[in-house]
């Protein structure tokens, strides 16, 4: 991994918060995976898997909605770079060992800057989907763990975290 200075980036040498410039780097590709989760009662998974939401297919549009964010982080997140992205792909996995629903995103560009937030964001926006369309039977859900797992590309090379705190 390459030696980046321990400084935040989007604050100027006088504090004030702005945007990064990128022109001048290199597009190479990039790619970051984060994952989330929505833990929920068992009867609520349950409606889930089996499609019985009254809204409807809760994992289909936690998918979709995923997808959608993933693609307007810039408008979302005030200092993020619009970007071109190449790919973004969301998965949604029940699991009665949490119960509840684990979401993963992934999200690629060949640019000058990262997809991490683009990531996050996908994962963040489908969890909040899962709960959005079930919460009329449990209001008590909670939406955990989200986090970076890996990045790769650009200056500050590969990412890959360790097991959960």
């Amino acid at each position: 991994m390459t030696d980046v200075s321990p400084r935040l980036t989007h604050l100027s040498a006088s504090g004030e918060a702005n945007m990064v410039d990128v022109g001048g780097k290199p597009a190479t590709t990039r790619e970051a995976t984060a994952e989330g989760r929505v833990v929920m009662a068992p009867e609520t998974l349950r409606l889930v898997v089996e499609g019985e939401a009254k809204k409807g297919d809760v994992l289909g549009v936690a998918r979709i909605a995923g997808i959608m964010a993933a693609k307007r982080t810039h408008e979302l997140i005030p200092l993020c770079h619009p970007l071109a992205l190449s790919k973004v792909s969301v998965e949604l996995t029940p699991d009665d060992s949490l119960p509840g629903v684990r979401v993963s995103a992934t999200a690629r560009v060949s640019g000058p800057t990262g997809v991490e937030m683009e990531a996050l964001t996908a994962v963040t926006v489908a969890c909040l989907t899962v709960y959005d369309m079930t919460k009329a039977v449990d209001r008590g859900m909670r939406i955990e763990g989200v986090r970076l797992l890996s990045k790769s590309g650009g200056r500050s090379g590969d990412f890959h975290a360790g097991e959960p705190a």
